[in-house]
C-alpha cells in the first residue's frame, strides 16, 4: 500500500516540474526502481493512472528501468551481485556486505509538450 503514498508524489513532482517548464502535456515518465526497493511498477502503474486524473499527467505512460542489486563485501571490497538470497561475498565468504545499488526510486525525466 506504501505505492499510493509514493505515485502521489510522482505525480505532483512530474506535474510541478513540467509546470515550470510551461509545458502543458506530460507525455511519458522516466522511473528507475531498484529490485530491493520494495515497490511494484504495477502497483504504481495502477495508482497513477488514478491519481494522475484531470491533470495535465493524465495519460503518460510510465517507463520503468530495473536497477540490479548490487553489494560490495566490507571485509574485502569486492562488488558483485547476489545470487538469490545469499549475501555472502564470493570471494573472502563474509556475510557483512552493504548494498551499493537496487534501493533506488526516482523520476530520471519527463517527457512533455
Amino acid at each position: 500500500m506504501h505505492e499510493l503514498g509514493i505515485t502521489e508524489n510522482i505525480v505532483n513532482i512530474a506535474v510541478d516540474k513540467a509546470k515550470e517548464a510551461q509545458a502543458s502535456k506530460i507525455t511519458k515518465i522516466n522511473l528507475v526502481i531498484g529490485e530491493l526497493s520494495g515497490f511494484v511498477p504495477d502497483c504504481i502503474e495502477f495508482y497513477f493512472d488514478f491519481l494522475s486524473k484531470d491533470s495535465i499527467a493524465e495519460g503518460a505512460t510510465l517507463h520503468f528501468e530495473l536497477t540490479p542489486a548490487q553489494f560490495r563485501c566490507r571485509s574485502c571490497s569486492t562488488v558483485f551481485r547476489p545470487q538469490d538470497t545469499i549475501w555472502t561475498c564470493p570471494k573472502c565468504q563474509s556475510q557483512s556486505v552493504e548494498i551499493t545499488k537496487g534501493r533506488e526510486l526516482y523520476i530520471e525525466s519527463i517527457e512533455a509538450k
